[in-house]
């Protein structure tokens, strides 16, 4: 009896004590997966990290540090050349450029050509252009000019019975006008202007000193120079109170994103004598003539009333003569 019911309440003690098992160990499951994710997301950092120097995918923050990739949209410029198609013709045609853009070069035929079907080859130096697009009687290239190395001349020439040819300049923007002489006296104002096509990013002015150019600093001396900006595309220096030692060369520079463009100016300053050397040189000549008629006049005033003396003489000796033979 006691043993049935020792065996009995065994029986009712061995499921209560699995609970309570379970029940104590419910805690350390949660425990050892909290442990797991937090070593997982330490490999996880420590991966990400690693990864900065493997190739296994982009990295987020790199590819937003290389806008390079994006292609950068320029402005189209187009120019043309008609060609006639007669034999011999070479046409050429400036193209300024300022800043990088887009440039689009056409050489086309007049309409009523007698060139035919022609072989059309566009050059870069000795390089061959393949061109982009064409028509019947057109043929275009499309150049991008990011840097001064992609200016130069660019040709297109046309084979058939006969050959013509055309050819494109790109180059940066040439200031306006002829290289002169600036004529001027001392103590008075020179002006020198330089222009051009676009508005550049800066403007210099240099002095020759020698062989040297030295740039002209206006606040180091304004009572010297003076330089003025009209507008963004012109640009004028003056010197003030000018003396002999401000003779010599000057220079402007326009600096544009592609290269830059120089003008030569020479400035000469007479002495304020200058101007009154030819009046005193005439003024001499007029003295010289009417000192020499005035001695001419009073020369021949002399010798004739010397001659007259002399005849009255030989007269006076006859009226003698006569006298004396007569009392013979």
């Amino acid at each position: 009896m006691p043993a049935a019911f020792s065996g009995r309440r065994l029986g009712r003690l061995l499921p209560l004590l699995l609970c309570i098992s379970l029940l104590e160990g419910s805690p350390a499951g949660p425990a050892m997966t909290t442990q797991d994710s937090s070593q997982t997301q330490v490999n996880s950092v420590t991966k990400g990290k690693a990864g900065l120097n493997e190739s296994s995918g982009p990295d987020v923050a790199t590819e937003e540090l290389k806008p390079a990739g994006k292609e950068i949209s320029y402005d189209v410029l187009e120019y043309e050349i008609v060609l006639p198609g007669v034999s011999g013709t070479a046409l050429q045609k400036i193209v300024s450029v300022g800043s990088p853009t887009k440039v689009e070069l056409t050489c086309k035929l007049e309409e009523h050509s007698d060139l035919k079907n022609p072989q059309v080859t566009w050059k870069r130096r000795n390089e061959t252009i393949s061109h982009t697009s064409k028509t019947q009687n057109s043929w275009t290239i499309q150049l991008t000019v990011s840097e001064s190395s992609h200016l130069g001349s660019y040709s297109c020439v046309l084979k058939g019975e006969v050959e013509v040819n055309a050819t494109f300049h790109l180059q940066v923007p040439k200031i306006e006008g002829k290289e002169k002489t600036l004529i001027t006296y001392e103590r008075d104002l020179a002006v020198m202007i330089c222009k051009t096509e676009y508005a550049p990013m800066a403007w210099t002015w240099y002095m020759t000193n020698g062989t040297e150019l030295v740039a002209i600093n206006p606040s180091s001396d304004t009572n010297k120079f003076q330089i003025k900006i009209q507008s963004a595309n012109v640009n004028r220096l003056e010197i003030l109170k000018l003396t002999k030692e401000d003779s010599g060369i000057y220079w402007c520079e326009a600096a544009f994103r592609l290269g830059s463009s120089k003008k030569r100016f020479e400035v000469k300053v007479l002495s304020i004598m200058a101007p009154l050397k030819p009046f005193i040189a005439v003024v001499v000549e007029v003295v010289i003539l009417v000192t020499t008629i005035a001695l001419y006049e009073v020369y021949s005033k002399r010798r004739g009333e010397e001659g007259e003396r002399e005849f009255d003489q030989i007269e006076q000796l006859k009226s003698e003569d006569d006298i004396a033979g007569e009392r013979k």
